[in-house]
Order: structure tokens, then C-alpha cells, then sequence
């Protein structure tokens, strides 16, 4: 796993990409590429969800037939293509990282991979520190010890935990999480903080709030809905379906991850610590939500599914999962001053495009 220390480039930085097979990352791979980065994803490719959706991402990265039949092979292994360099690697391991920056050099690093799922942490709890906690707190050290010019990280929408106002502002406090995953994301911007306090990391963390879209997690709804509908089989419709959700289309979250990325914080010299706002700090940290602020009645939702697929869904009602909210609404106006942004795509025109392609990645 040793490669020829890189230079930085006085063009186009690089950027070190977590969970580059995952669903966000994937697609945020693709936008740094089309926009003449070097990329260096890692990730490990674990079986979380179906493998084969990783690998196919990959290929539509660039990597061969070839290149995906080595890594179902090789625990450890480095490939190269154009732009893009891949790592198959475990964050936890602290050697291998290291190697990781010190071989490439990154400029950037954005953040994505995680132990994901509210439900599979009541399951599978050291999961979630074992990859939430000590695979970010690697990042850290590592965007320490290397000078990166900014870290850009994945935190969620689930910190809002117990709250009931909302829209949920960044400007709430955080401190009722519902669900061990919640807790791992609120302790990351806690980590992420102290970090950007003690040695001026510039860090940007990023809640997202519901994203789906072309290439989504089979764990999430709208991919375990649009399957079981199509199979002919009931879906599980939880609190009755009396829930609202703030979809967020993945066009929309990579074009929020870009333009933060481009825009490096450095403290807010007018913090005021008797008055202390959660969202910014005199460090160079900023917390941002990163939604559409349009939510969604899930029993709508499934209507639009029905529409795309041409079939009705038989619905079992079931009370609401431990660690589930019934709502969710994202306050973006900070997200909007700060870089301008401006989600773009309706629910209706994201199921779409979903249904669309997973027809075709199924072969329906």
C-alpha cells in the first residue's frame, strides 16, 4: 500500500474523498472530477448494503471490470485512473491512512464516510464508534499533521434528536440525541471543533437531511419501497405513515457540498461566548443543515412511487421504530447567505429520475 510521495500542485487541488463508493460520495467524486480536481477515494467497501452497488459506481468512475474483480479479491489494494487515485481501506487503520496522506498529499479532504443507519445501531452499536469515532478521529490527526487547507464533513440531520421546533436551526441546541448513530454525528462536530480550536483546522460540517436520488443506499425508503413494490410485496409503513421527511434531491447535496468546499472558514472574530451561537465559533468551524425545506408526508411519497412504477403498494402500518422522528425540516437560510444556496429539485422530479434509473440498473 505504498505509493511515491505526491507533490501539491500549484493548479487544481486534490482532494482526499471518504466513502467515495458510498451513495454521497460516489456523487460527489463524479462533480470533483467533471471540475478537474484529483481525486483520492478511499474507502473499504464493507457489506453494509449490497457490495455490488459499490463496485458498480466505481466502474462508472473509471475503474475496469478488472479493477472491481481485484478488489473483491484483496483486502488492501491502490488503483489509479486518470484523476482518480482509489485506496481499499479501513479508516481505523491508523498506518494505512497516514500512508494515504503522506503518499498523496491532499489539499482538500471531504468527509463521508460512516457507520450509516438510525435502526442498524440498535443492532450493531461498535460499529458506529469503531467508524463514526476512531475512523474520524484519524481524519483528524491526519488533516493535523499534513496542513489541509480545509475539511469538509458529513454530519446529520438526526443531531436534531428530541427537538420539536421547526424548522431545525443551527442555531438549536443539540444535546438530545435519540439514537447512537445521532450521538456519533454529535460528537463528530464536537471533535471537529476542539480541532479546528487548537490547531486552526478549517472545518466545515455539513447535516444532511434525507438525500435520495439515481444510485441510492438499498437501506434507505425510497429504494426498499420502489423494490418490494415492484416484487409485488407489502411495504412497512411506520407510525401509521403519519411522518414528514425533507427529502433532499443528491444534485442539490453535491452542489452544497461544492460550493462550501470553495469557501474556507475563518472565525467569527464577533463570537460571543455569554451568548454562544452553536452554528459558528471564534475557530475556524462552521455547522451548516443542507436540505430542501420542503417536506414531504411519507404517505405522499409513496404515492409518487406508485406513479412511477404504475403499481399500488400493500401497506402494513406499524408503530414508530425506537430512534425514529416523526419530522424533519431543515433550516438552510445560513447554508444560503453563507454560499448561496438554493436547492432546485422537486420531490416529484427526484422519484422520477430514481424510479428511471433503478428500472434500468435492475433491468425492469
Amino acid at each position: 500500500m505504498t505509493a511515491k510521495k505526491a507533490q501539491r500542485s500549484p493548479g487544481k487541488p486534490t482532494v482526499l474523498l471518504t466513502g467515495i463508493a458510498g451513495f454521497i460520495g460516489f456523487h460527489c467524486a463524479r462533480r470533483f472530477l467533471a471540475e478537474g480536481l484529483r481525486v483520492i477515494g478511499v474507502d473499504n467497501i464493507n457489506n453494509y448494503y449490497d457490495v455490488e452497488l459499490k463496485y458498480a459506481r466505481l466502474r462508472q468512475l473509471g475503474l475496469a471490470d478488472a479493477d472491481t474483480d481485484r478488489l473483491r479479491r484483496e483486502s488492501d489494494a491502490r488503483l489509479e485512473k486518470a484523476n482518480l487515485v482509489f485506496y481499499k481501506a479501513d479508516l481505523q487503520d491508523r498506518e494505512k491512512l497516514a500512508a494515504i496522506f503522506k503518499n498523496e498529499a491532499p489539499d482538500l479532504v471531504v468527509h463521508l464516510a460512516a457507520q450509516a443507519g438510525v435502526r442498524y445501531s440498535l443492532q450493531n452499536p461498535w460499529a458506529y464508534m469503531e467508524s463514526n469515532i476512531l475512523g474520524f478521529m484519524n481524519i483528524l490527526e491526519n488533516c493535523r499533521w499534513h496542513q489541509i487547507r480545509h475539511l469538509v464533513y458529513a454530519s446529520s440531520s438526526s443531531v436534531y434528536g428530541s427537538n420539536l421546533a421547526q424548522p431545525f436551526s443551527v442555531q438549536h441546541n443539540v444535546d438530545h440525541p435519540i439514537s447512537l448513530y445521532a450521538a456519533s454525528k454529535k460528537a463528530n462536530e464536537l471533535m471537529a471543533h476542539s480541532y479546528a480550536h487548537l490547531f486552526r483546522i478549517p472545518a466545515t460540517g455539513l447535516r444532511f437531511f434525507t438525500v435520495y436520488g439515481p444510485w441510492g443506499r438499498p437501506d434507505m425508503a425510497l429504494y426498499i419501497f420502489t423494490e418490494k413494490i415492484t416484487r409485488g410485496e407489502a411495504i412497512e409503513v411506520y407510525n401509521s405513515g403519519n411522518m414528514e421527511r425533507d427529502f433532499t434531491y443528491i444534485d442539490d447535496i453535491v452542489e452544497g457540498v461544492w460550493l462550501v468546499l470553495n469557501k474556507i472558514p475563518a472565525g467569527d472574530a464577533g463570537w460571543d461566548g455569554k451568548k454562544p451561537n452553536p452554528a459558528t465559533s471564534t475557530a475556524p468551524h462552521l455547522l451548516f443543515n443542507i436540505g430542501s425545506q420542503r417536506p414531504v408526508s411519507l404517505l405522499h411519497f409513496i404515492e409518487l412511487i406508485e406513479k412511477n412504477l404504475g403499481r399500488k403498494a400493500e401497506k402494513v402500518l406499524k408503530p414508530l421504530q425506537p430512534g425514529d422522528v416523526v419530522s424533519t425540516c431543515a433550516d438552510i437560510s445560513d447554508l444560503r447567505r453563507h454560499v448561496g444556496y438554493a436547492p432546485a429539485t422537486t420531490i416529484e422530479t427526484g422519484v422520477e429520475r430514481f424510479s428511471e434509473w433503478f428500472k434500468a440498473y435492475h433491468g425492469k
